[in-house]
């Protein structure tokens, strides 16, 4: 089982998830596994502009719209492959953005324009792209799938999370506050999430016991029960999409 939010601290001060949509749900965390966690927090922070602080064993990384949980591990692969192929992000300045990325040794392309695809530590792929109005230097957009059934897989977070369906360009798509989630055709087979780079995505959810009942009556199986984490005053509960894609549900992660 993960322990990704065991071992967090109600001092620490997270506010930067988005409100719940009517079904309770936000984007919560995306939780990485890394053999040089220092590297991965110097991709995030030193590249990109986000914010890192340390809480028990993780390196914890903010920005608006999603914490990125760092731990140390030997994920058996990257992104590419992997049911969640890339993560999406939204930088306020391209140019100066992959000028520090280069910095730190990591290959980005020559022109980028106002969009880049590069490879980040253990293999996460990220893509960037530029939005002048923000004022944050770097916040989350989406998750981007990889699966044989594209109209299924929009479907099932519909259904289950209230996600808002629609188009992002040409890509099926759907909405929860604080991410897009992206749908597209596998060109080759892909493996289940769990275990590798990007071991797990999560979802903040308001009521969640109450939640998880509806999920399983509905015949959601959770790989975890929901519980209650008294001393933390959370809680969490774990599932794997019909895709393999490993997702944690957490409470008041959010209020701490």
């Amino acid at each position: 089982m993960q322990r990704s939010i065991f071992l967090l601290t109600a001092a620490t001060a997270f506010a930067q998830l988005a409100p719940p949509n009517a079904a309770g749900v936000a984007n919560g965390h995306l939780h990485l596994r890394a053999r040089d966690t220092a590297a991965q927090t110097r991709f995030w922070t030193g590249g990109l502009g986000a914010t890192a602080i340390k809480v028990g064993n993780f390196d914890v990384i903010k920005m608006p719209g999603t914490l990125i949980l760092i731990q140390k591990g030997e994920p058996s692969g990257g992104t590419v492959g992997s049911v969640v192929g890339h993560l999406g992000f939204k930088v306020r300045d391209m140019r100066a953005t992959l000028d520090r990325l280069r910095a730190l040794g990591i290959k980005v392309p020559d022109e980028a324009g106002k969009q880049a695809m590069l490879m980040g530590p253990e293999d996460v792929q990220v893509e960037l792209t530029e939005d002048l109005a923000m004022t944050a230097p770097v916040a989350f957009h989406h998750i981007h799938w990889y699966d044989g059934d594209v109209k299924a897989t929009q479907a099932w977070y519909v259904k289950t999370f209230g996600a808002v369906p629609g188009k992002r360009g040409n890509f099926d798509a759907a909405d929860v506050p604080g991410a897009n989630l992206t749908f597209s055709e596998a060109a080759a087979a892909v493996t289940p999430a769990k275990g590798r780079a990007l071991d797990h995505i999560g979802f903040e959810v308001k009521n969640l016991e109450a939640f998880c009942k509806k999920l399983e009556a509905s015949g959601v199986k959770l790989d975890v029960a929901y519980r209650k984490i008294a001393s933390l005053n959370i809680g969490l509960a774990f599932l794997t999409d019909p895709w393999g894609t490993y997702i944690e549900l957490t409470e008041d992660l959010d209020k701490w």
